[in-house]
Parts: C-alpha cells; sequence; structure tokens
C-alpha cells in the first residue's frame, strides 16, 4: 500500500504557525502557508507559502485547493468565506461556525451564559445611556471591551468613571468599534485550560495553567497552578463541557477568572495559543502536535506533564532596538531552559519568543526560566 503524506494549511505565518510547523516534521505532515508577507515567521522556515490577506477568497480557496484541511493560526478570518469553502467540500478545523462565536465575544457572552457557564456580569453598549446604567448596577470601575478584534491588551479599556466610559463611547463610535461592559471582578488569578477534540469526538484536556498578565499581556505560565484541587477539577469538567457543546475540532483554550475563589469563564480561543506553550518540552504532547493531530482525525496524544513543574516567560521586545538573539550565546549557559525565538524584529511590547523551565517546583523552574530571560534581555546580574 502506497502512503501520501497528509497536508495541512495554515492560514497566517506568525509564531502559532511556526511552531505547528516545526511539530508536523517528526510525523512527515506537509505546511503549507498563507502568510500576509513573505518575511512572516512561520514563512522563514516553511517552504510552501501563498502570500495573500486572509480576508481574501481567492488565496483562501487556493490554499483550500492544495491541503487535506485547512486550520489557522489567528481568527482575523471572514466566517462567511469559509462557509462558503466548506460548501464545496474542503474540510475547515476549527468550522467556520467556531471561529465565527470565537470573533464575537458579545455572543460568546451570550451562549455561553445561556448555556449556564459562570462569566462576569455584562451587557452590550449599544446607547451612551446603557454604560451609566451598567455602572449603577455593578459599581465603577468598569470594564469595557471591543466586541471584536481585541488581543494583548487591545481592544480594552477600565473606566473609573461614566466620564471616562463616555471618551471610551466616542472613540468606538468615530471607529466603527462594537462595545461590551462588564464586572470588574476582583481577580484572585488568571488560568487557561487548553482542550483538544477530533472530529470524531475524542477529547484531551491538559492540566490547568496560570497566566500571570501584565498590561494586558500574558507574561509567564505556570504549571501546576496555585489552585485548589477542586477548582482545577471544575476548569478542566468545564472546558470539556464547552469543547464538547460547540463540537471544535482542534486545540481549543479555555481561558478563566478566579474571583473569590470561583472560576467564571473569560474568552474562548479555538486554536493553538500563548497559554500551551508551556506544552512543547513540558507535556507527552505539545498543544501544537495535538492540533495537527485532532484535525487530521489521528489519535489524541497524552497530556501528563513531563516533570514536576513547568513555568515558561515571554520575551517582548523593550523598544531599546536591541535584539536580545545576540545575547543566545550567553542566555544558553545562564541556566536549564529552553529557549524560542519567532523570526521577528524586537518592537517594544511585542512577543519576540519565549523561555520554558522544567524543575521540582514552579519556585524554581521560574528562577532557571527567568535567568535566561535576564540573560536575553542583558539584566543578567554579575
Amino acid at each position: 500500500m502506497s502512503y501520501r503524506r497528509p497536508t495541512v494549511g495554515i492560514v497566517g505565518a506568525g509564531q502559532l504557525a511556526r511552531m505547528m510547523a516545526q511539530a508536523a516534521i517528526p510525523l512527515d505532515i506537509r505546511i503549507v502557508l498563507l502568510a500576509a508577507c513573505a518575511d512572516d515567521g512561520a514563512a522563514q522556515v516553511v517552504p510552501e507559502v501563498i502570500v495573500g490577506a486572509p480576508d481574501d477568497p481567492s488565496a483562501l480557496a487556493a490554499l483550500a485547493e492544495r491541503c487535506d484541511v485547512m486550520t489557522f493560526d489567528h481568527e482575523l478570518v471572514p466566517p462567511e468565506i469559509l462557509a462558503n469553502i466548506e460548501a464545496q467540500g474542503h474540510r475547515i478545523w476549527p468550522s467556520s461556525s467556531s471561529l465565527a462565536l470565537a470573533q464575537d465575544k458579545r455572543r460568546q457572552r451570550l451562549e455561553l451564559s445561556a448555556a449556564g457557564f459562570s462569566v462576569p456580569a455584562f451587557a452590550n453598549l449599544d446607547r451612551p445611556e446603557d454604560m451609566a446604567e451598567f455602572g449603577e448596577r455593578h459599581g465603577w470601575p468598569i470594564v469595557i471591551k471591543a466586541s471584536r478584534g481585541g488581543y494583548d491588551g487591545r481592544g480594552v479599556w477600565i473606566a473609573g468613571s461614566l466620564e471616562e466610559a463616555e471618551s471610551v463611547w466616542n472613540g468606538a463610535q468615530q471607529s466603527g468599534t462594537v462595545l461590551l461592559a462588564e464586572e470588574l471582578l476582583p481577580l484572585d488569578l488568571e488560568l487557561a485550560v487548553l482542550v483538544a477534540r477530533r472530529p470524531s469526538g475524542q477529547v484531551a484536556v491538559y492540566p490547568p495553567v496560570e497566566t500571570v498578565q501584565r498590561a494586558g499581556i500574558c507574561r509567564e505560565l505556570r504549571v501546576p497552578a496555585n489552585v485548589r484541587a477542586n477548582l482545577v477539577a471544575e476548569a478542566v469538567r468545564i472546558a470539556r463541557e464547552i469543547a464538547e457543546r460547540i463540537g471544535i475540532v482542534g486545540i481549543m483554550a479555555v481561558e478563566f477568572f478566579v474571583s473569590r475563589g470561583m472560576l467564571y469563564v473569560n474568552e474562548l480561543a479555538p486554536r493553538p495559543h500563548n497559554s500551551g506553550h508551556w506544552t512543547i518540552e513540558g507535556a507527552v504532547t505539545s498543544q501544537f502536535e495535538q492540533h495537527l493531530r485532532a484535525v487530521l482525525d489521528l489519535p489524541l496524544g497524552g497530556t501528563d506533564l513531563t516533570g514536576d513543574a513547568v513555568v515558561t516567560i515571554n520575551l517582548l521586545g523593550d523598544g531599546s532596538g536591541s535584539d536580545p538573539r545576540i545575547r543566545l550565546g550567553t542566555a544558553l549557559a545562564a541556566g536549564k531552559a529552553h529557549v524560542h525565538f519567532y523570526g521577528k524584529e524586537a518592537r517594544a511590547g511585542r512577543k519576540i519568543g519565549h523561555v520554558t523551565a522544567i524543575a521540582d517546583s514552579v519556585k524554581s523552574a521560574d528562577s532557571q526560566a527567568r535567568r535566561v530571560i535576564d540573560a536575553l534581555t542583558g539584566n543578567l546580574p554579575a
């Protein structure tokens, strides 16, 4: 019997596609990219690249013709275009309907709350009066979010008063941004759970990871998370139930707030996710390999940790113009940790890589990873 290599087409060519391509090599999976630019991070290392916009129907159709299944490293694709490609018999995972849910925070809140999942108190902001009513009901400050397109702190505003909320509203009206309001919860911490599902129904769930956020950007991942065992079990149960309810195929990150000892679903991301980078070295099966297995309907891999504790720290550009890659040698000698670069210029606040350490405790893993980060950023103590 002859063998034909499976081909996965990836819309987007950033770091997630780059790490998916790396995971594809041992399984002999062929990758074809749809890249916005020929020098995107994944396009630097994958030979088969279509250059085109993610909202270009002809570019998406060309990618579909060259692969067995299409998937994504971002959600910036019009679902209606994908639905047309699906109607022509092409496989797309996650599906156009799953992406449509992920793209719309209003819809996420409505559907998750209607299904009985705990979410922060929220309201659609369709009139200026809606902000005053929400603030009076839940107290100031409030969180205002763009319903579409926000990430890494973009599209999220904390309004301490009606005047500040009105300023956000006025800016949104000028840009055509649709808004919703949320209660500002007092946070104990934030969690994420990665769940993978095959078209045939098999589900695999990773241990919850504690995500440390600063200025709206995830800076550090810690596993095991510092939460009670009952919350760990509940987060895993909720992630599995959401995945099965919406019929997700591939990896999905379910992000949680933990407030006053209770779990609230924050957002869904139906693709490999920053909160899963620790799995490359820290789990039996990385999220990237798991995603490829899932979209190709192959048996899913184990999700157990490879050590007692794992910490991943994101490497961000500092705006100084200095490139951390020039200090790679120093960093590799600085500690027992794994360095990943994304092939990106080191602009201020931009995620350009990460470092992962595995140790016998979160404290020890954090110390090892931080020493390597300090070496990369030129802050290693003498």
